[in-house]
């Protein structure tokens, strides 16, 4: 503070460093010009920026992110109670239902309904004190996955009041009062709940609420709310007994007085609330599942319906916004688990029992292609589900990372039952109780449009707010440049030091996607092909490999803010780097799941296998980004991402698909007895010895199968006949075989086809034309 010994003139205290060097007036100007370009953030923006949680999603965002901190923070696990629970519970329930039936009914059987009640399938989540289970995110995951394997209509019935459903809001929002009469009534099962919130013009912006809007008034002394609503796709309306409501509500008159506002509010309504109709069903694709329209027009509301009480009024959005994690990122990702689940256990086996050309399919190519894709596919979504369900269980509620989930998961579970109808052909296709994979196909493409279309999520939801709100430092600079005109000093000093951090931020990863770019190119072609085998080696090198990608996707994401108001508006740029981002999420959910399970022997293929198919991706993604940059400042902002991420062009693009013999090496172990099978089939409904059940059927046969093509393999090397011992196995292997690749048929596939003298319209045809020819049949002389 002294230059030769002298105090510095008090006017040059005052002209301290700024962002380009110059003085104060300089800040202001480029703050204005930011506050420019960036549109004003409306309230309930806001609003959904504060809610919910983050947490590694920002360390992605800040690009050093730690395994090992995953390791050491997140481990799921289920207690003694919830594993006897998915030993006892859902295997009983899974036994009282019969997938084709439920699906040619449309509904679960009485006794079905009520063990779900009586055994707490709908309170998973409601703390014991009223009488819930109180179980963990991770129990309830893996209960819906296994229910998922054997019937999805179960899983998606169990879903939603263990999710959306009104009990866990009461639980966190509700009066004493609500709290008292409601609860214990869904513990029980004596209120079946569920949660209306999409509109016909919301579509996946479900909170915009059109069409369902409530004012606040007061009638007879008491005030309430007069609102007039029309919901559709509501699960489980059609048997509810009570519906939370999303409102939109407005006090034109200020009757609130403060204690509430307008906006989101939820309403809780029992089935027989005058004005309240429910009941109408839609049918989505084939499901089974309860799912149906809510209306009701000038319905007065009390405000002791008003759910949390007349001071929770406005509150909806905190309320959806931090029970949605759970919906989105734990629920849907848990049927696509228990998919990739059914899939490895089933076809696999069906794969090694089904022969063509005297040759089990397992060993041709373009099985081997499918299986090992829908294989590492499932590991990430395994993977991902146990670590989502572990950082919600740590009292998290990440919204970017379920949107991430939500997306990638049922995405990539609609990828692995397509690949499994393809390889189970004509027995996927044709429908009766072996079939185990048409009601899944159908269901999968359900997951993909609720709470959220995979597409909106992807091109939109995902970068949109993570961005903001995971971006280390980018949330303060934004809400500076919100801020009213008489606090611009204060604006301009947050932004000024806001602006320093997001431009160092950007600098440093510039830096490391060039160095760990170099060091990633030389260790990838320097690396063994069987490298994998080790599993240090395989950690330390997949590790780097996301660190780098993580170090290229934080420098894109600076460089997104070249855009400024415009990036909302640039979806396709935000689809390729939500790409990114979950490939890189899923990489870190893999090696998270390796590092907790290592010691199953064939867990390396799988995860070599998925790790290099989700660091091409986001390779991919990031190389479509750079080569499409948007704006007027696109060019600059491509060169600059060119140059950071692939700075040799092509050669620091080294990541490839997996190779063959990675590729037959995860099949062989899917199509026979292995560890790598056995992890698959953790949580697969196996049914009781005598009970038909195709995939326990097939599961039990593979090994006979696969001992007696080992014998017959022997015996052609050999050039010798089968022992009585071997003929034996033979013998069962092949009565096996050709008892599981029978489908279902029917004599009368309809109610109308099996009515005494029905005959089928185009034999009536053929029979009338027949009547008009002098010869009726090829025998009669001509």
């Amino acid at each position: 503070s002294r230059i030769l010994g002298k105090s510095r003139p008090e006017h040059l205290l005052q002209q301290k460093r700024t962002i380009l060097g110059l003085i104060p007036a300089v800040d202001k100007r480029l703050y204005r010009m930011a506050k420019g370009v960036m549109p004003a953030i409306s309230k309930t923006e806001q609003i959904a920026l504060g809610c919910g949680t983050i947490g590694f999603d920002r360390d992605i965002f800040g690009g050093s992110p730690s395994l090992q901190k995953l390791v050491d923070t997140y481990d799921p696990k289920l207690s003694k109670e919830e594993q006897e629970f998915m030993d006892n519970q859902v295997n009983e329930l899974c036994a009282l239902l019969n997938d084709h039936e439920v699906s040619l009914k449309k509904d679960f059987s009485k006794e079905a309904w009520d063990y779900m009640r009586d055994e707490r399938f709908f309170a998973m989540k409601i703390p014991k004190e009223w009488g819930g289970l109180e179980f963990s995110t991770h129990a309830v995951s893996q209960i819906l996955a296994k229910l998922a394997t054997h019937c999805f209509d179960a899983n998606a019935t169990v879903a939603v009041p263990n999710s959306l459903g009104p009990g866990e809001l009461l639980v966190r929002y509700g009066t004493q009062d609500q709290k008292e009469y409601f609860l214990p009534r869904l513990a029980d099962g004596t209120l079946i709940p569920c949660f209306g919130l999409t509109g016909p013009h919301s579509g996946s912006d479900a909170t915009s609420l059109i069409g369902s809007d409530c004012v606040v008034q007061e009638r007879n002394g008491e005030l309430g709310v007069v609102a007039s609503f029309k919901k559709r796709y509501i699960t489980l309306a059609p048997v509810a007994g009570v519906i939370g409501l999303g409102l939109n509500l407005s006090d034109p008159d200020g009757l609130l007085k403060g204690s509430g506002e307008e906006g989101f509010t939820v309403a809780l309504l029992e089935r027989d609330h005058e004005g309240l109709r429910m009941g109408p069903r839609h049918m989505p694709l084939n499901a089974a599942f309860m799912n149906g329209t809510v209306e009701g027009e000038d319905v007065w509301i009390p405000m002791t319906n008003i759910l949390g009480g007349q001071e929770r009024c406005g509150y909806g959005w905190h309320m959806f916004v931090e029970c949605l994690a759970e919906g989105r990122g734990v629920s849907l990702p848990a049927g696509s688990a228990g998919a990739a689940r059914g899939v490895a256990t089933g076809v696999g086996a069906y794969s090694r029992i089904r022969k063509q050309f005297r040759v089990p399919i397992a060993e041709f190519g373009g099985i081997q292609e499918a299986l090992s894709l829908s294989a590492s596919d499932g590991l990430m979504t395994i993977a991902g589900t146990d670590l989502m369900n572990a950082i919600v269980d740590n009292h998290e509620a990440p919204m970017v990372i379920s949107s991430i989930m939500k997306q990638n998961c049922t995405e990539r579970g609609r990828r692995i039952v397509e690949r499994g109808m393809d390889i189970a052909a004509g027995s996927a296709i044709c429908r009766g109780d072996k079939n185990y994979l048409g009601n899944a196909y159908m269901s999968l493409p359900i997951a993909i449009t609720v709470e959220g279309a995979n597409i909106m999520t992807r091109s939109f939801q995902i970068i949109g707010q993570g961005l903001t709100r995971c971006h280390p430092h980018m949330l303060e600079l934004i809400n500076s440049l919100q801020m009213p005109k008489a606090q611009e000093d204060e604006a301009v000093k947050t932004f000024t030091k806001q602006f320093y951090k997001v431009t160092g931020h950007g600098l440093s990863n510039f830096g490391y996607s060039i160095t760990r770019g170099l060091g990633a190119t030389v260790s990838t072609a320097t690396r063994s092909k069987t490298a994998y085998k080790n599993g240090d080696k395989l950690l330390d090198y997949h590790e780097k490999q996301l660190l780098r990608l993580c170090a290229n996707f934080a420098l894109t994401a600076d460089l997104c803010f070249t855009l400024g108001g415009r990036l909302k508006f640039e979806e396709l740029l935000m689809g390729r780097l939500a790409d990114a981002l979950g490939a890189i999420f899923l990489g870190y959910s893999t090696l998270h799941y390796y590092t907790r399970r290592r010691g199953i022997a064939g867990l390396e293929a799988v995860t070599e296998h998925a790790m290099l198919r989700l660091e091409k991706e986001a390779q991919d993604a990031l190389l479509e980004a750079s080569d499409n940059f948007p704006g007027l400042l696109g060019g600059v902002a491509s060169g600059v991402m060119k140059l950071g991420c692939f700075p040799l062009g092509n050669i620091t693009r080294p990541y490839k698909e997996p190779g063959d013999v990675l590729t037959k090496e995860v099949a062989r172990m899917i199509t026979t007895p292995s560890e790598l099978r056995d992890m698959f089939s953790e949580g697969v409904y196996f049914a009781p010895e005598g009970q038909m059940h195709q995939v326990t059927d097939l599961d039990r046969a593979l090994p006979i199968c696969y001992e007696a093509d080992k014998i017959a393999s022997v015996l052609r090397r050999e050039k010798r006949q089968p022992t009585t011992e071997e003929a034996n196995k033979i013998a069962e292997a092949d009565a096996l075989r050709d008892a599981l690749i029978q489908v279902d048929v029917y004599d009368n596939l309809t109610d109308v086809e099996s009515e005494t003298d029905y005959t089928r319209p185009a034999l009536v045809g053929t029979e009338e034309r027949l009547a008009a020819l002098s010869r009726k049949t090829f025998s009669d002389a001509a």
